[in-house]
């Protein structure tokens, strides 16, 4: 089975990519202090700024076709990468997506952490992962996922789902899912992320995200194209955001807010497709996670079977942030409420010491999802090689 990771990709970087950083996204020089400014969680943590460096895939752990306990074991090229940005000066560092289940991933090469790898091994490099991601004072989460119906067919020809609808998409060819009874829900889904936000817990994480976004299997609960059921998971809004909350509560119980542990979650502000999740429904679901005591919500769009290609213009003012007036709008069913932006390395120290007010310009389309994905895994294929005390020599 092919595997794509940011390795894959490093030797095809074009030239002129190399060179771009010498030019950035025209901006005006304006007041930054505002990003700058402590941000305090409901349980008292606070990010030291505004900077948030959010998921991307990475594909850069261990992958064994047939050993379970040796897929997904963080490597030094995966802690490399979060040495650069543990020096960049980010208020908050999220991982990519670490998933929950060894036998329903993303891709071969994600993270896991799960009873079937968990060793000593495992819990040494993760602590390595969240001990380098702090070196500036970051707070540092997993962001921890099930594929669900989205599990390549290479990697498991039957994934978990909420219901038995078949994921149709371009970019991944994924086998017929099978819909997960009651005492499934229990024990293969909610068990599986506390279990993993315990792990993260006792190594060294100052929280986690649960991924309820972009296709995958939270989300495939929460929305009406691919939630078929008719029990109490199922029909309507209360019901399909059950699950969340029930994983909420049940880590909650296992790591109490007394702890400074931070439980967010990622979750859809509209997924691009008929009798998809629409902005009222994410409305409601947020206000839910609100009083449920999630401690931040992370909004995106999208899934493998309708991802936002060209992202829409009406609803991305701002190259930078690209679902600012979901966020907006959304806003009103919280309490308090902050905008994240990925960006890369070392950008938060460059802005905050006035350095520079922009991204380095790529030259490639802001708008082109596919183009700048594969170029994202090239430059982390490049971060990858050498750790930053090496390369700050």
């Amino acid at each position: 089975m092919p595997v794509f990771s940011a390795r894959c990709y490093t030797k095809h970087l074009p030239t002129f990519l190399l060179q771009m950083v010498r030019e950035r996204i025209p901006a005006q020089e304006v007041d930054v202090s505002i990003l700058g400014a402590p941000l305090t969680f409901r349980n008292t943590r606070k990010a030291k700024n505004r900077f948030l460096k959010a998921s991307m895939t990475e594909k850069l752990c261990t992958w064994d076709s047939e050993d379970l306990s040796r897929r997904g074991i963080p490597t030094q090229d995966l802690i490399n990468v979060y040495d650069k940005w543990g020096h960049g000066g980010f208020g908050m560092i999220l991982t990519g997506n670490v998933m929950v289940d060894p036998r329903n991933l993303e891709s071969a090469g994600n993270p896991i952490i799960c009873k079937e790898n968990d060793s000593p091994q495992l819990r040494k490099e993760f602590s390595k992962l969240a001990s380098v991601s702090k070196h500036d004072g970051a707070l540092v989460l997993a962001q921890i996922s099930h594929a669900g119906r989205q599990t390549p067919l290479a990697v498991n020809a039957h994934p978990y789902s909420s219901s038995d609808v078949q994921l149709v998409s371009e970019i991944v060819r994924a086998g017929k899912p099978i819909p997960l009874a009651l005492d499934q829900i229990k024990t293969e889904v909610i068990d599986r992320f506390v279990f993993a936000a315990k792990v993260a817990y006792e190594t060294g994480f100052d929280g986690v995200q649960l991924h309820a976004a972009h296709g995958y299997l939270l989300s495939q609960f929460l929305s009406l194209t691919t939630n078929k059921r008719t029990d109490r998971y199922g029909g309507s809004l209360q019901n399909r955001v059950r699950i969340v909350v029930e994983i909420f509560s049940a880590s909650r119980e296992e790591i109490p807010a007394t702890t400074g542990f931070l439980v967010g979650i990622k979750t859809n502000s509209v997924e691009f497709q008929a009798n998809g999740l629409t902005m009222e429904d994410a409305k409601e679901a947020c206000s839910i996670m609100e009083r449920c005591g999630f401690d931040f919500v992370e909004l995106s769009g999208g899934t493998l079977e309708k991802i936002a290609w060209q992202h829409e213009r009406e609803s991305t003012r701002n190259r930078e942030a690209y679902f600012i007036e979901f966020a907006e709008q959304a806003k009103a069913a919280f309490s308090t409420f902050s905008l994240r932006i990925f960006l890369l390395t070392d950008l938060p120290l460059k802005i905050l010491r006035r350095c520079c007010f922009s991204a380095a310009d790529t030259k490639i389309s802001q708008d082109d999802f596919m183009t700048t994905f594969f170029v994202s895994l090239a430059q982390m294929g490049q971060m990858a090689k050498l750790p930053a005390s090496v390369v700050n020599k």
